[in-house]
């Protein structure tokens, strides 16, 4: 039973790997027509099984586990930005993790906080296609005499590099 679960979930990753990379709105198209029956069978696939299972049966917790969260597994159905999965996510507070003894030690919870606040705008950079040390050096070379009005201009999603000519050259 659990190998015809992995591989009625695995037709639907199938369709995700085609369609990864492609714009939101033909990722959802290609949702609507090919994953939706599939979910919609996986769905009454897993509660005519699950009617058949002991609620000890370790398949079973993990069907419970599912069904409970039916309605956030298939909103990807509905919107061609949300991934089916959350690796993506993980792999970014990936390093996050690894380290978090390391973040005991950050001197304070203010400290902590700062901390969290600064890799959050590394990841933004790394996501909005930009070198994070470039940006970084660049803001912290510039933010002391912009506008404190305009300090979005320098966040990672509005930020442009200034050309070679203008960068100050270290004495």
């Amino acid at each position: 039973m659990a190998l015809a679960a992995v591989q009625r979930i695995d037709a639907i990753f199938e369709i995700e790997r085609a369609i990864n990379g492609k714009p939101a709105a033909e990722r959802l198209a290609v949702r609507q027509e090919h994953s939706a029956p599939l979910v919609a069978d996986l769905e009454i696939w897993m509660r005519t099984e699950r009617a058949k299972l002991s609620r000890h049966n370790d398949v079973a917790k993990a069907m419970d586990y599912m069904l409970a969260r039916w309605a956030s597994f298939s909103r990807f159905l509905s919107d061609g930005r949300i991934c089916v999965s959350n690796n993506a996510a993980e792999r970014a507070i990936r390093s996050l993790a690894l380290g978090r003894r390391n973040w005991l030690f950050a001197g304070s919870d203010r400290g902590g906080q700062r901390a969290a606040m600064v890799y959050s705008l590394i990841t933004t950079a790394k996501m909005n296609g930009i070198d994070p040390q470039a940006w970084l050096a660049d803001v912290l070379d510039r933010i002391a005499n912009h506008p404190a009005h305009r300090l979005d201009e320098l966040m990672p999603w509005n930020w442009t590099a200034r050309p070679a000519a203008t960068v100050p050259c270290a004495a």
